[in-house]
């Protein structure tokens, strides 16, 4: 049972190895293998913004297939990697990047995480802090007739 179980899930992996293969098309490859490997490296760190959390050169969507275009386009124009990587976030905005900088107003969002963890840590520790220090509530001793009912029940 064990041995079929394995064997389906290879069968399965080789089956869905072509379905995360890379999405260039042999149209959109370049002549040249230096400025082709540029491309890739460019294209992996560019989100597609049809498919969210997906590189360009992994997508199948249409505007993944013409941000491939325009790095090649911009790679073969002569700019550098971060010129072209910079072409690209002034026309279609930051979200494009897969890792986006920490400089301008995303500090925030890259810090709103830890702070945020900073101040609940601080209001835990000021709740602790005031519960231990709270004046403790004074019990009160059971009434004779409240004793004699509990010795009566226990005694059952």
């Amino acid at each position: 049972m064990t041995r079929m179980l394995v064997l389906c899930a290879a069968l399965l992996a080789c089956l869905l190895a072509p379905l995360s293969a890379m999405a260039v098309e042999p149209d959109e490859v370049l002549d040249d293998p230096v400025l082709e490997q540029r491309a890739r490296d460019l294209s992996q760190g560019l989100r597609c913004l049809v498919c969210r959390n997906e590189s360009i050169d992994e997508s199948n969507a249409d505007l993944a297939r013409d941000l491939r275009l325009l790095v090649r386009e911009r790679l073969v124009a002569g700019d550098s990697n971060d010129e072209a990587i910079e072409f690209i976030v002034d026309r279609y905005g930051e979200y494009v990047l897969l890792k986006p900088t920490v400089t301008g107003a995303n500090w925030l969002l890259w810090a709103a995480g830890p702070i945020m963890l900073l101040i609940a840590a601080g209001v835990g520790m000021l709740y602790l802090r005031g519960r231990s220090q709270a004046a403790p509530t004074p019990e009160e001793k059971l009434s004779d007739s409240e004793q004699a009912r509990l010795k009566e029940i226990l005694d059952d």
